[in-house]
């Protein structure tokens, strides 16, 4: 039986997560579906010896990176507090770009993007990374178009993922690529994410994302937009609660949030929408009525201009199918 060889680069203070993302959903996959072409999963290294992750724990190399000869189908390259020094190393950089020549797929995960692009392998691409170090390949590689906002970015056969278990998001995608959806369906129910995102939603959200400051009129406010993106909550209406004037209530938001009122609300009535499409059956206009956008078509515009698809499809393509005692 054909296999499809998946490689995971580790190196010294690689992400344990970067790795063990990949890996996993590869497995389950394996093991959910019994494809007609299997993944076969080779976790290596600089010298073949163990990988010492930035937690402390150790990975034993399955091959030597160095004597690593392909084809292969995939060539992911994990990140981690170890990827500068990794990326200056010319000898890894070196056998990641003769890899890749003789890969299908080329991919990295989160600060993974550095090696890819110290091996010229992102030049004129669209890239992302994770949000806190966009910056820093940015300004080291300027020849990179870096978006940060993504999950992930595929540009050509080279895919770009941000932060940590966005490799689940990049695995389950190359899945449903190689075997369909339902595959990857089973394989995010089996791993209890919570769905399997579109690499266009945006890395950051009102429900990941780090609190607001500590701000009482601001976290009061923030609060009650989430509980209730169905109510009137237009700055004038927000600025009345709060006891201020709308101009005060934007200078706070900008200020906390680096946003205006009225983004935020756009920004919160959206993410509403998306956790109703994949957790109930409710007809569009229903969803839009719920999240405060008053007719689907708005709902539609919001929801395009924000995940860069449609909410039937982000639906469709997000949501499992109730199994029958569910659907009863």
């Amino acid at each position: 039986m054909a296999e499809r060889l998946m490689v995971v680069v580790g190196y010294e203070s690689a992400e344990l997560l970067d790795i063990a993302c990949v890996t996993t959903s590869l497995a389950m996959a394996n093991g959910l579906g019994e494809p007609d072409v299997p993944y076969r999963v080779s976790v290596v290294g600089p010298g073949g010896g163990p990988i010492v992750c930035g937690s402390g724990l150790a990975l034993q190399s399955q091959e030597s990176l160095e004597r690593l000869v392909g084809p292969l189908d995939t060539l992911i390259v994990s990140g981690g507090v170890g990827f500068e020094r990794a990326a200056e190393d010319t000898r890894l950089v070196g056998h990641v770009r003769r890899l890749a020549r003789e890969s299908r797929r080329v991919a990295s995960v989160c600060t993974g993007a550095g090696v890819l692009a110290a091996a010229g392998l992102l030049e004129g691409r669209r890239a992302t990374t994770h949000w806190r170090f966009a910056p820093w390949l940015a300004a080291r590689h300027p020849e990179i178009t870096v978006d940060p906002a993504p999950l992930y970015i595929r540009d050509g056969n080279v895919y770009t993922a941000a932060g940590i278990t966005s490799a689940l998001d990049l695995t389950l995608a190359f899945i449903e690529e190689d075997h369909g959806p339902e595959l990857a369906r089973q394989v995010a129910r089996d791993l209890v994410t919570y769905l399997q995102r579109p690499g266009s939603q945006a890395q950051m959200s009102l429900f990941t994302a780090a609190p607001p400051p500590r701000n009482d009129l601001v976290r009061g406010l923030v609060e009650h937009i989430v509980a209730h993106p169905d109510q009137d909550l237009g700055t004038a209406t927000l600025a009345a609660r709060a006891g201020v004037t709308p101009r005060h209530l934007t200078r706070l938001f900008t200020e906390h949030l680096g946003q205006a009122p009225g983004r935020f609300v756009r920004q919160a009535r959206t993410e509403a929408a998306a956790h109703l499409l994949v957790s109930t059956a409710l007809p569009m206009g229903g969803v839009a009525a719920r999240c405060g956008f008053g007719t689907a078509e708005s709902l539609r515009q919001a929801f395009t201009r924000r995940y860069g698809i449609s909410p039937a499809r982000f639906r469709a393509t997000q949501s499992r199918r109730p199994g029958p005692e569910e659907a009863a």
